[in-house]
């Protein structure tokens, strides 16, 4: 049959236009994967261009990219929003821009070459992340559950972590597979624990994948999949937006996208705003450069609002020169907070201001003298988490203050004294940062670490732990039974029944894990004492980072306990129990019932 009968026949035209896009989408994700691995072995290996034709393959790649990318804006994508169509535009130009770059074709433009190398890096990881998106955002079409994917959601990105890490010119004399593997996961899982020194091991590139690897974790890589899938695979179906709304405690179907953009956009507006205030308040006279300077700004800030707690320090904050900025330590406390504090409490908060500011603009500036009532935005969720927040914060603060007062806050006064103790009761709750010598912690602050490290931050947010609400529904639980109620109310709202039982299925499942981890590095390493174990588990599961010292005396089983108990606490063992145990579609039948004795 001739090429012009072919597409005669409708049926033959629908087959022809499926195959040109599935060969469309085949060429694509070919080339980003030949050019990001490319580019990593580039990056990876020292002083190496890979082949002679080094600039001509990325040259080759790029400009496929860009001519597969210009025939899906003709033939493919010709009803789609102006924003979407005009990101596509920018990409194509720029794909072809950088392909003429490699090619040597705009030698002429000398400020151009000054910038090759990191347009050509910046394009390179976002093709990746793009084709990444439509991949992730393909899943929901197979037949696994979503808790799985997103476990192996995080298994994926800990696996290139380590490998990353693993690359000679990620760290100064080279790393072991089990000390990659420890750092990858404590970094995806923001935790902070460190087997070996961040500051001395890794080199500049090395302590850069670790701030993307805990970047990631922090949010989910669903979340910063998503994100990009949102803008450059077009409308989301019922099916993915079902898919998604979990990962981002997101009720309102119809709010995805929106609510996708705000997480993105907010995190990195409030990381960028406390890194420029890091850079400009910090002393800098402890930094060799600009660069050093800069880099240290992001590092932490974006560390500290992923309650991460990884340092580019050799002793943290506590190190000599640094100890002494408590307006620094304060800033990333803050930060801390409202990383840890959830996403939707973030939101409900931002609307309740922009509804106040509305009604105050109109009635001064617009001369409308009818107040607007503001409807009602804080749901049980959002007072939960603000009042038991504020209530941990306040208790450690104290406590601190009075069991360290003849021990790390000995020869510390006023503002200094204060921003320690304050520090000092943010930290615990998965933030893993210290400004004091955590060895020379008195053991009733050892012991109420303990308690608040367990607790953690708040659901849907970047910290981990058991989560503030958690808790707080099991002592509301407790205090209901022992008032003779048959129900959990708060704040003028019966919390539901199913909610209580999560809480201490959690709460189970919680002890169980960190029991059978202390056992098991005790097992490995038995010499270590009992009570700085329990901390390092504690602080693993809570993903935390704080440690007693013996994360570096860990033995190699004791490392992948630890790093198990990490990926647990990040993702949640409930999670696991509910992606790996067949869900009973409905209960047809009722035993009698009859009573345990509980006392």
């Amino acid at each position: 049959m001739s090429y012009s009968g072919l597409f005669k026949n409708p049926d033959k035209q629908i087959l022809a236009l499926q195959w040109v896009r599935k060969t469309n989408s085949f060429v694509r994700v070919i080339f980003t994967l030949l050019i990001f691995l490319v580019w990593i072995i580039d990056l990876g290996f020292p002083n190496q261009e890979i082949f002679p034709i080094h600039s001509l393959l990325y040259g080759i790649a790029l400009f496929v990219l860009g001519q597969n990318y210009l025939y899906r804006l003709l033939f493919i994508y010709k009803d789609v929003s102006k924003g979407r169509r005009r990101l596509e535009v920018f990409l194509t130009l720029l794909l072809h821009f950088s392909a003429f770059i490699q090619f040597g074709w705009m030698e002429s433009c000398t400020w151009l070459q000054a910038y090759e190398g990191t347009l050509t890096n910046i394009l390179i990881c976002l093709l990746f992340f793009i084709e990444l998106s439509r991949l992730s955002l393909g899943v929901n079409k197979m037949a696994i559950h979503p808790a799985l994917i997103f476990i192996l959601s995080f298994l994926l990105v800990i696996l290139v972590g380590t490998l990353l890490l693993m690359l000679p010119n990620s760290t100064v004399g080279g790393i072991t597979w089990i000390d990659a593997l420890f750092t990858a996961t404590s970094a995806v899982c923001v935790t902070g624990l460190i087997v070996v020194d961040t500051a001395t091991a890794f080199t500049g590139m090395g302590k850069t994948i670790i701030m993307v690897l805990f970047q990631i974790g922090g949010l989910g890589m669903m979340t910063f999949t998503s994100f990009f899938g949102f803008f450059f695979k077009g409308s989301q179906s019922l099916q993915s937006q079902l898919f998604l709304k979990d990962y981002i405690n997101e009720d309102n179907i119809s709010k995805i996208g929106s609510t996708l953009v705000k997480i993105i956009l907010f995190t990195i507006g409030f990381e960028l705003l406390v890194a420029v205030g890091i850079f400009f308040i910090i002393d800098g006279n402890l930094f060799s450069s600009i660069s050093d300077r800069l880099f240290f700004s992001l590092f932490h800030s974006i560390s500290a609002f992923c309650n991460a707690g990884f340092s580019t320090l050799t002793n943290g904050l506590y190190e000599i020169g640094f100890r002494t900025e408590y307006h620094i330590h304060l800033l990333l406390a803050i930060s801390i907070i409202v990383g840890g504090i959830g996403f939707p409490v973030i939101v409900a908060y931002a609307q309740v201001v922009k509804r106040v500011c509305n009604n105050w603009f109109n009635i001064w500036m617009k001369k409308d003298s009818m107040y607007h009532h503001t409807p009602r935005i804080f749901n049980i969720n959002t007072s939960l988490t603000t009042v038991s927040t504020l209530i941990l914060l306040v208790l450690g603060f104290v406590t601190y203050w009075i069991f360290e007062e003849r021990n790390t806050l000995a020869g510390l006064e006023g503002y200094g004294k204060f921003v320690t103790a304050f520090f000092g009761s943010v930290t615990p709750r998965t933030a893993g940062f210290n400004t004091v010598d955590m060895t020379q912690l008195a053991v009733p602050t050892v012991l109420i670490y303990l308690i608040l490290m367990w607790i953690g931050a708040s659901p849907g947010s970047t910290g981990g732990g058991l989560k503030t609400t958690t808790f707080a529904v099991a002592v509301l639980n407790a205090i209901s039974i022992a008032k003779g109620k048959d129900r959990v109310e708060v704040f003028n709202r019966q919390i539901d029944p199913e909610t209580v039982r999560k809480a201490f299925a959690v709460m189970l499942l919680s002890f169980l894990v960190i029991g059978l981890g202390v056992f098991m590095v005790l097992f490995f390493n038995p010499e270590l004492p009992i009570l700085e174990v329990a901390f390092e588990v504690f602080s693993a599961f809570s993903t935390v980072g704080l440690s007693l010292g013996i994360t570096a005396k860990l033995t190699t089983g004791s490392k992948l306990v630890i790093a198990i108990i990490m990926f647990l606490g990040r993702v949640g063992t409930l999670t696991v129990l509910v992606a790996f145990i067949k869900k009973t579609r409905s209960l047809r039948y009722k035993y009698p019932q009859e009573g345990v004795f509980i006392t």
